[in-house]
């Protein structure tokens, strides 16, 4: 729709966005998000978070992090546009962006389409151009339903408390396209706090261990499950959604396979 102030989209929430033009200048407070316009539309990406960590090369300003952008960097880099996440971004800072006059757009990721289909509205109504090749490629890599799992896996992200991937998240989703099976996957919550050892009197086939959030490694992570076998993972290909999710459906499957 076409106001007379300019176009009037909506967001994934289904707030009404109101864009004079297409965005020139757009801060990215979502890593993904980041890492997605730096392939797709680098020319219009000012700033991100110092947890914009890909690619390697960025070369924008950084407005703090995600849960504590500095708005004040923020506005100074005058964007048309800034992007961020429901489960990322804090609710109060898009209100207040908003209330500065700035316009956001905030996505809603809990699952592959959701993330494939959020992607190509970001860059086809907000940004108002083609879909990236790269998401295409995508889009192919993951059609289709989840096969039936051939493994019971659980995913933590945190110790020192125990949290894991519960019900409703992207991660765990992208697991079960894999053919794995998230223990955890109807637990009302979905960041739940376990227990490491129940984990591990569970006869799970596999626990996966991204280096981020929490940044496990060979000697900080299996040696809490003693009887089941553990795969170290990038964080990166499990948890982001953006150019990792062409990366993610060939490398994963090689890291993920369980024991015979």
């Amino acid at each position: 729709m076409t106001g007379a102030a300019g176009r009037v989209l909506h967001d994934d929430t289904g707030a009404a966005v109101v864009l004079a033009r297409p965005p020139r200048r757009v801060v990215s407070l979502v890593p993904s998000l980041t890492e997605a316009l730096a392939a797709g539309a680098p020319d219009v990406l000012a700033g991100a978070t110092q947890w914009c960590t890909h690619p390697p090369e960025l070369g924008v300003a950084r407005v703090r992090g995600t849960k504590n952008p500095d708005r004040r960097a923020i506005a100074a880099l005058e964007p048309g546009l800034v992007v961020a996440n429901k489960e990322e971004n804090r609710e109060l800072d898009v209100r207040r962006l908003r209330a500065a006059g700035i316009p956001v757009w905030v996505t809603v990721v809990e699952s592959v389409p959701q993330a494939l289909a959020s992607l190509e509205r970001l860059f086809t109504l907000a940004l108002d151009r083609p879909a990236p090749d790269w998401l295409r490629s995508a889009q192919d890599l993951w059609d289709g339903p989840p096969p039936r799992p051939h493994a019971r896996v659980a995913v933590p992200v945190w110790r020192d408390p125990w949290m894991a991937v519960g019900s409703a998240t992207f991660a765990g989703d992208l697991l079960a396209r894999l053919g794995l099976e998230n223990v955890l996957a109807r637990d009302p919550g979905r960041y739940p706090r376990v227990d490491p050892a129940e984990l591990d009197r569970a006869g799970l086939d596999l626990v996966v261990l991204p280096d981020e959030p929490y940044p496990f490694t060979a000697s900080d992570g299996p040696d809490a499950f003693p009887t089941t076998p553990a795969a170290l993972v990038e964080g990166r290909l499990l948890t982001w959604y953006g150019p990792s999710l062409v990366t993610a459906r060939t490398a994963l499957p090689g890291r993920l396979r369980t024991p015979r």
